[in-house]
């Protein structure tokens, strides 16, 4: 069925590993308006998102977890999702992942069995899920590393990268600050490294303020490096977006990242979101390190 005859539905499906948050983020979308569902059958996914399109008064935002819990999913999701997209339906793929330590704890702390491990080890369970889960976490549009995210700062992210979003069939520009100490981030398209800017944490006046404040804003783009740095971004991001979305990717993610993910990239991050902003952009900005302890 062709969507012309009906409405443009909105379609997030999340997955991932087991443990990794796939619940906390299904009631997070629910929370910002869309229709959700858990666990439905792979196969019964095209006759869904036909009914709801040619139901004038049924949602337009939907959002459901499919998973290795139905036994025929890894075997059929990459045919039919693949079909439904050349019915013209948009669909995106949100995976949700850990770390190994980070799974293992979260089911200790629950005591629930590993649904490929029921009666054994649980680490055993997370490497044979992990190993089945390898191409469909390859083709996801979004990945969310939830490692060291609590059930509130996983919702935040949840609503920070889909509440602004009015048509997800359109490329958004997804811009995130974050500090090398704690790591580069996972799904970055292109990273910055910002490193040699001057650091306003060396200015006793300017250490305990953030790229947020003025100060801090005025200084690092006060430099004349940091004007260059921006002339050649611009030009090389001008150069790749449309290529990206000619290419149909749902996100693009600019990674910038200094020392700890406080100042420098916060400034810089925050420019890229004005500058593409106002050349007609979709962005979505967050500063995953800003409010690390040091």
């Amino acid at each position: 069925m062709s969507i012309s005859n009906g409405r443009l539905i909105q379609t997030v499906i999340i997955t991932g590993m087991s443990g990794s948050g796939k619940s906390t983020a299904l009631k997070a979308f629910e929370d910002i308006g869309y229709f959700c569902v858990d666990n439905l059958p792979i196969v019964l996914l095209p006759e869904f998102l036909s009914f709801t399109n040619s139901t004038s008064k049924g949602p337009t935002k939907v959002a459901l977890v499919m998973d290795l819990r139905e036994e025929t999913f890894l075997d059929r999701y990459g045919f039919i999702f693949s079909k439904i997209k050349e019915d013209g339906f948009h669909l995106e793929i949100l995976f949700l992942d850990a770390r190994e330590d980070v799974l293992i704890r979260r089911y200790s702390q629950t005591r629930r069995h590993h649904p490929l491990q029921p009666q054994g080890e649980v680490l055993e369970g997370i490497r044979l899920e992990r190993n089945k889960m390898m191409d469909l976490r390859e083709s996801a549009d979004k990945l969310l590393d939830t490692s060291d995210l609590n059930v509130h700062q996983l919702r935040q992210h949840v609503f920070d990268l889909y509440d602004p979003r009015k048509r997800l069939d359109q490329m958004v520009v997804h811009i995130m600050s974050f500090g090398f100490k704690y790591g580069l981030p996972a799904d970055a398209n292109i990273v910055f490294d910002v490193r040699f800017l001057p650091n306003p944490y060396f200015e006793q006046d300017l250490k305990e303020l953030s790229g947020l404040d003025k100060a801090v804003c005025d200084f690092v783009l006060g430099h004349e490096d940091t004007n260059l740095f921006l002339s050649h971004s611009g030009g090389l991001l001008k150069f790749l977006l449309p290529r990206y979305r000619n290419e149909g990717k749902s996100y693009f993610v600019i990674a910038v990242g200094c020392t700890g993910g406080r100042h420098r990239s916060v400034v810089i991050a925050e420019y890229f979101s004005d500058r593409l902003t106002r050349e007609g952009e979709e962005v979505i900005v967050n500063h995953r390190d800003l409010n690390r302890e040091a």
